[in-house]
């Protein structure tokens, strides 16, 4: 029985565990958090922080486990990157998993290939703001180069907000570092690509619709396939592509989020290196029948991943819509009880819902990906009938709170 090791053991690992464990995988799970909820799942569970590069590693050498993965965090690849380097297992590379999930470096090496970006400049806190936001020009979006889940993630006006937001953007990066780039206004979309033997193959491009307000990062509806014309997919697809051979990614699956204006011109807004979360691995196994666990598994244990693996089984239009409080259905405040979830799985349409909510916990308004509490994945005849059918089933949850606690 081969072993992995997953690093991560939140909800945005558990269908993966599960699967590798169904799939005769047996599964060690890494995580600080004693009560992550994965664990449970994992056959067995270290609770140790995952960024603790030694203890990762003996671990790894005391499993004598055959593959290293990480999903849905990017936090977790550069480690999974360095653990299989140190214990001489299929990998990425140590400089691939930098360069993707550092936003400075992935900025560079994107500028030096030619590919279309945002303007962009990195704030360490050292320059005077105001002129960096002069140069790039408003609105503009502030990130850390080196998080994720749209923690310290805003949309910049102004050089006081500027300003006032910064501290937190740099607090919220290991290396105190921060992007600053210009905000372009269009259609956002997802795309999954496999990268094998340095050819990437772009799988799907779906809609990541936001939400208006603080939380304007949070991608809250996914749709499959696309909206947009063909002529703009085309050139998006193409930019995806030549965006994942710059960053050097030689076996492995890669995220691309790209921007499409009006006018039809493409941009990218970032590369992960990894499965996502917001359940893309979802959008891709029921849109497609292309199952993403098995091919990073595959790909993990050094294994080549087959034409077959690769390949749509099926076409099937379908709508995610995530389950937040303002500006979405879910009430605020700590929550009292949860009824109703058998009822939206039965509904019309409907092939999949979750949720992620306690009673005990708080409901925030939305802002970060955290603050997405479930999801359902519903089917029509295209993606728009799904959305309107997943929104219906959303009015069957009874979610109970008192406010103001």
């Amino acid at each position: 029985m081969p072993t992995v090791l997953v690093l991560g053991a939140s909800v945005s690992q558990l269908a993966a565990i599960e699967q590798a464990k169904a799939a005769g995988w047996r599964v060690i799970a890494v995580d600080g958090d004693p009560n992550a909820v994965a664990l449970a799942a994992a056959d067995i569970a270290e609770v140790v922080d995952f960024s603790e590069l030694e203890l990762v590693v003996e671990i790894g050498r005391r499993h004598q486990i055959d593959a290293v993965v990480a999903i849905s965090t990017d936090r977790a690849v550069p480690v999974a990157a360095a653990v299989a380097e140190r214990l001489n297992l299929p990998t990425i590379g140590t400089e691939t998993a930098r360069v993707m999930t550092d936003k400075a470096a992935m900025r560079s090496r994107l500028q030096a290939f030619g590919i279309s970006q945002p303007r962009f400049t990195v704030l360490n806190g050292q320059v005077e703001p105001a002129w960096e936001l002069e140069s790039i020009g408003v609105p503009a979006v502030l990130k850390p180069v080196d998080s994720g889940g749209q923690r310290g993630v805003y949309r910049i006006s102004h050089h006081t907000e500027l300003a006032h937001h910064l501290p937190e953007a740099l607090a919220n990066s290991r290396s105190k570092q921060a992007i600053l780039e210009r905000y372009i206004e269009g259609h956002e979309l997802n795309g999954i690509v496999v990268v094998r033997r340095g050819e990437p193959a772009l799988l799907t491009l779906s809609d990541r619709l936001r939400p208006p307000g603080i939380g304007f990062g949070v991608g809250w509806i996914h749709l499959y396939p696309s909206q947009l014309p063909k002529s703009q997919l085309d050139a998006a697809a193409d930019l995806a592509i030549r965006a994942v051979r710059a960053l050097g990614l030689q076996d492995g699956i890669a995220f691309p989020q790209l921007l499409v204006t009006e006018a039809g011109e493409a941009f990218v807004v970032e590369v992960a290196a990894r499965i996502p979360a917001g359940q893309m691995a979802d959008l891709v196994r029921l849109g497609t029948g292309i199952d993403l666990v098995e091919i990073a598994l595959t790909q993990a244990r050094g294994a080549a991943v087959t034409d077959a693996m690769i390949e749509p089984r099926f076409q099937r239009p379908l709508a995610i819509r995530f389950l937040t409080a303002s500006p979405g259905i879910l009430p605020t405040g700590k929550v009292t009880s949860v009824e109703g979830l058998d009822r939206v799985r039965d509904s019309t349409g409907v092939l999949e819902a979750g949720l992620y909510i306690q009673p005990g916990e708080t409901i925030r308004p939305v802002q970060v990906d955290a603050d997405r509490r479930g999801y359902i994945i519903a089917t029509a005849d295209n993606p728009l009938a799904a959305l309107e059918l997943a929104q219906q089933a959303a009015l069957k949850l009874r979610i109970r709170v008192r406010s103001g606690a």
